[in-house]
């Protein structure tokens, strides 16, 4: 191998490459923030601690009383089934038990235990 002193193509190419990546590591190194040096610990981050939000309660739905609206806010009970409970109520007189919803059709098992805990039976007056 006979020594020029001048670099190949191939040379050239690695040297910048090699100076290229040299410099990405110097700057990487300059933007890490400094160490703490303390006897414990800290922790750093950009988010704040979410709050908690706690959802007011809201008093049971009388399906004796209720509107269209208010029923309608009872889980698995949309606009039409929110009027077949009225239609059937106004037909057959006030509701006895949450149990008397199974005769409203569109209304089984599943959907009366969906909303139980977030209805009632008033006097209907």
């Amino acid at each position: 191998m006979k020594v020029t002193g001048k670099l190949t193509k191939t040379e050239g190419l690695l040297l910048a490459m090699t100076v290229v990546f040299l410099c990405v590591l110097a700057g990487m190194g300059r933007s890490a923030p400094p160490p703490v040096e303390e006897d414990g610990y800290s922790v750093r981050t950009s988010r704040s601690a979410e709050e908690t939000v706690t959802p007011e309660p809201t008093p049971p739905v009388d399906v004796n009383t209720a509107g269209l609206e208010e029923l309608d806010t009872l889980y698995g009970i949309g606009p039409a089934l929110a009027q077949r409970i009225i239609d059937y109520r106004e037909e057959n007189g006030p509701f006895t038990s949450l149990e008397d919803l199974l005769e409203v059709k569109g209304i089984g098992e599943a959907t009366l235990e969906g909303f139980r805990d977030h209805a009632v039976v008033g006097t209907g007056e």
